[in-house]
């Protein structure tokens, strides 16, 4: 708190600058164990051609995957506006929790959130830096997170996200800052 600030001026943003702090931290100690287990302990090794065709063609990925999700998305959002309200009025959010409509909303907005992330990371994967590489991770573990609160993909979700975090953890000393 400066000196020429009140005490209900700062009220909100000390919660915020520790919440902020507390997230970095759980990221920072979630990447070390990742990198324990997928490098360090991993039982064996991308070859050093393999990491290197990976991150040459990897922003090339991205863009394509960017490009053919997009439509994708769009056809999904109007779906789901269209069919959601015939969804509930036929019963089928009352029979299986949360309904039809609240597992399709999560799944689009994370998937939308995922998908703005990997195309800002795209410049940096081109020069090779370390912030485009955690902002892949960052996305890895929005994807995560959206399949266990969507609930319809938990298993294949973290299979996914093991697969996806030992190929990022394997290239990963290849971003420099």
């Amino acid at each position: 708190m400066s000196e020429n600030s009140s005490p209900e001026e700062n009220k909100g943003t000390e919660p915020k600058a520790q919440a902020t702090s507390d997230l970095k931290g759980i990221l920072s100690q979630l990447e070390a164990l990742l990198d324990e287990y997928m490098v360090q302990k991993a039982p064996f090794a991308l070859p050093q051609e393999v990491k290197e065709f990976l991150v040459k063609v990897s922003p090339y990925l991205v863009i394509v995957f960017a490009v053919m999700a997009l439509p994708l998305i769009f056809a999904a959002l109007g779906l789901t506006a269209i069919l959601s309200p015939f969804a509930m009025m036929g019963g089928y959010g009352y029979m299986h929790g949360f309904g039809w409509g609240f597992g399709a909303t999560i799944g689009l907005v994370i998937s939308v959130i995922t998908l703005v992330i990997e195309i800002v990371a795209v410049p940096g994967l081109f020069k090779r830096t370390k912030g485009a590489w955690t902002l892949l991770f960052y996305a890895s573990i929005i994807s995560l997170i959206g399949s266990i609160i969507s609930l319809s993909g938990i298993v294949s979700g973290l299979i996914g996200a093991i697969i996806g975090w030992y190929i990022l953890f394997q290239v990963k000393e290849l971003y420099r800052n």
